[in-house]
Protein backbone atom coordinates (compact mmCIF):
# COMPACT_ATOMS: atom_id res chain seq x y z
CA UNK A 1 0.00 0.00 0.00
CA UNK A 2 1.36 3.43 -0.94
CA UNK A 3 2.58 5.52 2.02
CA UNK A 4 0.49 8.43 2.83
CA UNK A 5 2.15 12.37 1.77
CA UNK A 6 1.91 15.66 2.42
CA UNK A 7 3.79 18.79 1.62
CA UNK A 8 7.09 19.53 2.88
CA UNK A 9 5.99 23.48 3.03
CA UNK A 10 2.89 25.32 2.91
CA UNK A 11 2.00 27.35 0.18
CA UNK A 12 -0.53 29.88 -0.03
CA UNK A 13 -2.65 31.90 -2.54
CA UNK A 14 -4.33 34.68 -3.08
CA UNK A 15 -7.14 35.50 -5.93
CA UNK A 16 -11.07 35.53 -6.59
CA UNK A 17 -13.41 32.66 -7.15
CA UNK A 18 -14.70 32.43 -10.36
CA UNK A 19 -18.24 32.19 -9.37
CA UNK A 20 -19.03 34.12 -6.47
CA UNK A 21 -16.06 37.32 -7.93
CA UNK A 22 -15.01 37.51 -4.47
CA UNK A 23 -11.53 38.01 -3.07
CA UNK A 24 -10.04 35.08 -1.03
CA UNK A 25 -6.59 34.05 0.34
CA UNK A 26 -6.00 30.33 0.85
CA UNK A 27 -3.19 28.52 2.79
CA UNK A 28 -2.40 24.87 1.82
CA UNK A 29 -0.79 23.30 5.24
CA UNK A 30 1.36 19.78 5.91
CA UNK A 31 -0.75 17.55 8.25
CA UNK A 32 1.31 14.69 10.06
CA UNK A 33 -1.88 12.33 8.86
CA UNK A 34 -4.85 11.95 6.08
CA UNK A 35 -7.33 12.84 4.92
CA UNK A 36 -7.63 16.04 3.29
CA UNK A 37 -9.54 18.66 5.14
CA UNK A 38 -10.86 22.38 3.91
CA UNK A 39 -10.68 24.97 6.53
CA UNK A 40 -12.80 27.84 6.74
CA UNK A 41 -10.93 30.64 8.29
CA UNK A 42 -13.43 32.82 8.14
CA UNK A 43 -15.74 31.02 10.64
CA UNK A 44 -14.01 30.70 13.25
CA UNK A 45 -12.61 27.37 11.86
CA UNK A 46 -14.82 25.24 10.56
CA UNK A 47 -13.88 21.64 8.95
CA UNK A 48 -14.84 19.62 6.63
CA UNK A 49 -12.74 16.33 5.10
CA UNK A 50 -12.62 15.28 1.51
CA UNK A 51 -15.92 12.90 1.13
CA UNK A 52 -18.20 12.35 -2.37
CA UNK A 53 -20.48 12.05 -0.55
CA UNK A 54 -20.09 15.40 1.03
CA UNK A 55 -20.12 16.66 -2.61
CA UNK A 56 -22.20 18.80 -5.06
CA UNK A 57 -22.06 19.50 -8.58
CA UNK A 58 -22.93 23.06 -10.51
CA UNK A 59 -21.22 24.59 -12.62
CA UNK A 60 -18.41 22.99 -10.22
CA UNK A 61 -17.74 20.88 -7.40
CA UNK A 62 -18.32 21.84 -3.78
CA UNK A 63 -17.63 19.97 -1.04
CA UNK A 64 -20.23 20.77 1.95
CA UNK A 65 -19.64 20.87 5.46
CA UNK A 66 -22.28 21.83 8.44
CA UNK A 67 -23.85 25.03 7.83
CA UNK A 68 -20.88 25.79 4.73
CA UNK A 69 -19.24 25.04 1.73
CA UNK A 70 -16.78 25.38 -0.11
CA UNK A 71 -16.85 25.64 -4.19
CA UNK A 72 -14.79 25.10 -7.12
CA UNK A 73 -12.68 22.50 -5.35
CA UNK A 74 -11.65 20.35 -8.47
CA UNK A 75 -8.61 22.07 -9.64
CA UNK A 76 -6.74 22.06 -6.49
CA UNK A 77 -7.87 18.34 -5.77
CA UNK A 78 -7.14 17.14 -9.28
CA UNK A 79 -3.50 18.42 -8.19
CA UNK A 80 -3.18 16.98 -5.52
CA UNK A 81 -4.53 13.96 -6.63
CA UNK A 82 -1.78 13.68 -9.02
CA UNK A 83 0.59 14.01 -6.77
CA UNK A 84 -0.05 12.06 -4.07
CA UNK A 85 -1.17 14.39 -1.79
CA UNK A 86 -3.46 12.17 0.84
CA UNK A 87 -3.00 14.63 4.07
CA UNK A 88 -3.16 18.74 4.12
CA UNK A 89 -5.33 21.21 5.31
CA UNK A 90 -6.74 23.49 2.71
CA UNK A 91 -7.45 26.89 4.50
CA UNK A 92 -9.18 29.97 3.25
CA UNK A 93 -11.02 33.10 4.58
CA UNK A 94 -14.42 32.48 1.94
CA UNK A 95 -16.51 30.17 0.43
CA UNK A 96 -14.23 29.45 -3.25
CA UNK A 97 -10.94 28.40 -4.03
CA UNK A 98 -8.99 31.06 -6.40
CA UNK A 99 -9.52 30.58 -9.85
CA UNK A 100 -6.17 31.99 -10.11
CA UNK A 101 -5.41 31.40 -14.58
CA UNK A 102 -8.39 28.94 -15.15
CA UNK A 103 -5.84 26.09 -14.90
CA UNK A 104 -4.40 23.84 -12.36
CA UNK A 105 -0.80 25.06 -13.51
CA UNK A 106 -0.53 27.26 -10.67
CA UNK A 107 -1.26 24.58 -7.89
CA UNK A 108 1.15 22.55 -9.77
CA UNK A 109 4.14 24.86 -9.52
CA UNK A 110 3.58 25.38 -6.18
CA UNK A 111 3.60 21.83 -5.19
CA UNK A 112 6.35 21.70 -7.16
CA UNK A 113 8.65 23.87 -4.83
CA UNK A 114 6.90 23.05 -1.82
CA UNK A 115 8.05 19.48 -1.92
CA UNK A 116 6.34 16.36 -0.08
CA UNK A 117 7.38 14.45 2.79
CA UNK A 118 5.63 10.95 4.09
CA UNK A 119 2.73 11.06 6.20
CA UNK A 120 1.59 8.73 9.11
CA UNK A 121 -0.27 5.60 7.54
CA UNK A 122 -0.35 4.04 3.86
CA UNK A 123 -3.72 4.19 1.85
CA UNK A 124 -5.26 1.71 -0.06
CA UNK A 125 -5.73 1.76 -3.81
CA UNK A 126 -9.11 1.49 -5.12
CA UNK A 127 -8.84 -1.20 -8.06
CA UNK A 128 -11.85 -1.20 -10.20
CA UNK A 129 -12.31 -4.93 -10.89
CA UNK A 130 -16.20 -5.13 -12.83
CA UNK A 131 -16.60 -2.71 -15.56
CA UNK A 132 -20.42 -0.50 -15.12
CA UNK A 133 -21.45 2.78 -16.75
CA UNK A 134 -23.61 5.95 -16.22
CA UNK A 135 -25.44 7.46 -18.39
CA UNK A 136 -27.29 10.99 -18.89
CA UNK A 137 -28.97 12.60 -21.74
CA UNK A 138 -26.20 11.53 -24.12
CA UNK A 139 -23.40 11.63 -22.46
CA UNK A 140 -21.53 8.86 -20.42
CA UNK A 141 -18.57 7.49 -18.14
CA UNK A 142 -17.34 4.16 -18.59
CA UNK A 143 -15.65 2.73 -15.77
CA UNK A 144 -13.40 -0.73 -16.52
CA UNK A 145 -10.50 -2.46 -14.68
CA UNK A 146 -7.14 -1.15 -15.69
CA UNK A 147 -4.87 -3.30 -17.97
CA UNK A 148 -2.09 -5.17 -17.01
CA UNK A 149 0.37 -3.21 -15.42
CA UNK A 150 -1.78 0.15 -15.64
CA UNK A 151 -2.92 2.40 -13.31
CA UNK A 152 -5.28 4.97 -13.50
CA UNK A 153 -6.00 5.87 -17.14
CA UNK A 154 -8.15 8.52 -18.38
CA UNK A 155 -10.07 9.52 -21.65
CA UNK A 156 -12.28 12.08 -22.80
CA UNK A 157 -14.05 13.18 -25.56
CA UNK A 158 -16.54 15.83 -25.56
CA UNK A 159 -18.09 17.65 -29.05
CA UNK A 160 -19.40 21.00 -29.11
CA UNK A 161 -21.49 22.75 -31.84
CA UNK A 162 -18.64 25.77 -32.47
CA UNK A 163 -16.15 26.07 -35.37
CA UNK A 164 -13.20 26.39 -32.50
CA UNK A 165 -13.84 23.42 -30.76
CA UNK A 166 -15.49 20.95 -32.38
CA UNK A 167 -15.15 16.96 -31.35
CA UNK A 168 -11.83 16.45 -29.45
CA UNK A 169 -10.74 13.58 -27.70
CA UNK A 170 -8.04 12.61 -25.63
CA UNK A 171 -6.41 9.80 -22.98
CA UNK A 172 -3.43 9.20 -20.92
CA UNK A 173 -2.41 7.11 -17.61
CA UNK A 174 -2.59 9.60 -15.23
CA UNK A 175 0.98 10.64 -13.15
CA UNK A 176 2.51 13.58 -11.72
CA UNK A 177 4.63 13.82 -14.74
CA UNK A 178 1.85 13.51 -17.37
CA UNK A 179 -0.70 15.69 -15.02
CA UNK A 180 1.53 18.43 -14.94
CA UNK A 181 2.73 18.58 -18.92
CA UNK A 182 -0.56 18.01 -19.95
CA UNK A 183 -3.57 18.74 -18.13
CA UNK A 184 -3.05 21.29 -15.65
CA UNK A 185 -2.24 24.40 -18.33
CA UNK A 186 -5.67 24.06 -19.69
CA UNK A 187 -7.40 26.38 -18.83
CA UNK A 188 -11.55 26.85 -18.25
CA UNK A 189 -13.97 28.16 -21.09
CA UNK A 190 -17.15 29.29 -21.26
CA UNK A 191 -19.39 31.22 -24.25
CA UNK A 192 -19.98 34.97 -24.16
CA UNK A 193 -23.27 34.62 -25.27
CA UNK A 194 -23.98 32.59 -21.90
CA UNK A 195 -22.30 35.55 -19.74
CA UNK A 196 -26.16 37.53 -19.01
CA UNK A 197 -27.63 33.89 -18.16
CA UNK A 198 -24.98 33.09 -15.72
CA UNK A 199 -24.84 36.06 -13.67
CA UNK A 200 -28.15 36.27 -13.26
CA UNK A 201 -28.25 32.63 -11.28
CA UNK A 202 -25.07 34.05 -9.70
CA UNK A 203 -22.42 32.15 -11.63
CA UNK A 204 -18.95 33.22 -13.20
CA UNK A 205 -19.16 36.81 -11.48
CA UNK A 206 -15.50 36.44 -11.27
CA UNK A 207 -14.52 34.96 -14.39
CA UNK A 208 -12.50 37.19 -16.67
CA UNK A 209 -10.69 37.14 -19.51
CA UNK A 210 -7.41 36.54 -17.51
CA UNK A 211 -9.11 33.56 -15.97
CA UNK A 212 -11.17 32.21 -18.62
CA UNK A 213 -10.81 31.46 -22.69
CA UNK A 214 -13.86 32.54 -24.06
CA UNK A 215 -15.68 31.77 -27.54
CA UNK A 216 -18.03 34.54 -29.41
CA UNK A 217 -20.08 32.93 -32.05
CA UNK A 218 -17.01 32.75 -34.59
CA UNK A 219 -13.75 31.81 -32.50
CA UNK A 220 -11.77 32.86 -29.60
CA UNK A 221 -11.78 36.08 -27.95
CA UNK A 222 -8.61 35.61 -25.67
CA UNK A 223 -6.52 33.43 -27.78
CA UNK A 224 -3.78 31.96 -28.25
CA UNK A 225 -4.85 28.80 -26.99
CA UNK A 226 -2.01 26.58 -24.85
CA UNK A 227 -3.14 23.68 -26.65
CA UNK A 228 -4.83 23.06 -29.76
CA UNK A 229 -7.50 20.86 -27.96
CA UNK A 230 -7.38 22.60 -24.70
CA UNK A 231 -10.96 22.22 -24.00
CA UNK A 232 -10.90 18.45 -24.09
CA UNK A 233 -7.62 18.40 -21.81
CA UNK A 234 -9.47 21.00 -19.42
CA UNK A 235 -12.45 18.36 -19.19
CA UNK A 236 -9.83 15.69 -18.34
CA UNK A 237 -8.59 18.20 -15.25
CA UNK A 238 -12.37 18.16 -14.47
CA UNK A 239 -12.81 14.81 -14.17
CA UNK A 240 -9.36 14.30 -12.48
CA UNK A 241 -10.84 16.28 -9.71
CA UNK A 242 -13.74 14.55 -9.33
CA UNK A 243 -12.33 11.15 -9.01
CA UNK A 244 -10.12 12.53 -6.36
CA UNK A 245 -13.10 12.98 -4.26
CA UNK A 246 -12.68 9.40 -3.27
CA UNK A 247 -10.24 10.39 -1.36
CA UNK A 248 -7.85 8.02 -2.48
CA UNK A 249 -5.43 6.05 -5.16
CA UNK A 250 -7.12 4.61 -7.86
CA UNK A 251 -6.81 1.60 -10.77
CA UNK A 252 -8.62 1.96 -13.27
CA UNK A 253 -9.96 3.44 -16.64
CA UNK A 254 -12.55 6.17 -16.98
CA UNK A 255 -14.12 7.12 -20.39
CA UNK A 256 -16.14 10.20 -20.40
CA UNK A 257 -18.01 11.47 -23.01
CA UNK A 258 -19.85 14.52 -22.84
CA UNK A 259 -20.12 14.44 -19.56
CA UNK A 260 -19.60 17.08 -17.02
CA UNK A 261 -19.23 17.90 -12.98
CA UNK A 262 -22.58 16.06 -12.03
CA UNK A 263 -22.39 12.72 -14.03
CA UNK A 264 -18.43 12.65 -12.79
CA UNK A 265 -20.12 12.82 -9.29
CA UNK A 266 -22.41 10.08 -10.22
CA UNK A 267 -19.93 7.73 -11.42
CA UNK A 268 -17.53 8.66 -7.94
CA UNK A 269 -21.05 7.47 -5.85
CA UNK A 270 -21.73 4.62 -7.90
CA UNK A 271 -17.88 3.00 -7.02
CA UNK A 272 -18.79 3.83 -3.68
CA UNK A 273 -22.12 2.42 -3.19
CA UNK A 274 -20.90 -0.70 -5.14
CA UNK A 275 -17.85 -2.58 -3.26
CA UNK A 276 -18.65 -5.37 -5.17
CA UNK A 277 -17.05 -4.20 -8.20
CA UNK A 278 -13.74 -2.91 -6.73
CA UNK A 279 -11.20 -4.57 -4.66
CA UNK A 280 -8.39 -2.40 -2.06
CA UNK A 281 -5.10 -3.11 -1.59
Amino acid sequence: MPQSQSIRREIRFEGVGVHSGRPVRMTVRPAAGGPLVFRRADLGGLETAVDAKQAEALNSTSITGPDFKVRTVEHLLASLFAFGVTAAVVELDADEIPILDGSALPFVQALQNAGLRPAAGSVRILRVRKPFAVEEGGASVVVEPALPGEGLHLSCTIDYSHPAIGRQSLGLSLSEETFAAEIAPARTFGFFEDVESLHGRGLALGASFENTVVLDAVGIMNGPLRFPDEFVRHKLLDLAGDLALLGRPLAGRFTANKAGHRLHLRAVRFLEDHPDIWTEG
